[in-house]
């Protein structure tokens, strides 16, 4: 089976920054698209942050120039740098990923992580 475990939130007063993290784990043979999503109370789950295998990125509108997506393929784990959080950046981050895994044979999933709340305050 595979895990998508993720750290890093937290409360930070508007104009501060955060650093999420999440790491997959178990019988993992490679990772496609990772992304961060993010869903505020009363509105539904949006992307915020994707980064393909290759290392390409694409952003939403609303965090471009603020927040940093990156990788690192050797560790499974995908990260979220934000920078110049704003009141409206507050929301519960979750992590996705499109994980090929197993032993004998191969499977492809598409997992979640349990989701961190990130808070910030004006």
């Amino acid at each position: 089976q595979v895990q998508l475990v993720e750290s890093g939130g937290g409360l930070v007063q508007a104009g501060g920054s955060l650093r999420l993290s999440c790491a997959a784990s178990g019988s993992i043979f490679s990772i496609n698209d990772m992304g961060w999503y993010r869903q505020a109370p009363g509105k539904q789950r949006e992307l915020v942050a994707g980064i393909t295998s290759g290392g390409s990125t694409n952003y939403a509108d609303s965090v471009k120039g603020r927040f940093t997506i990156s990788r690192d393929n050797a560790k499974n784990t995908v990260y979220l740098q934000m920078n110049s959080l704003k009141p409206e950046d507050t929301a519960v981050y979750y992590c996705n990923a499109d994980i090929l895994w197993g032993t004998s044979r191969v499977y492809e999933n598409d997992y979640w992580g349990q989701g961190t709340q990130v808070t910030v305050s004006s």
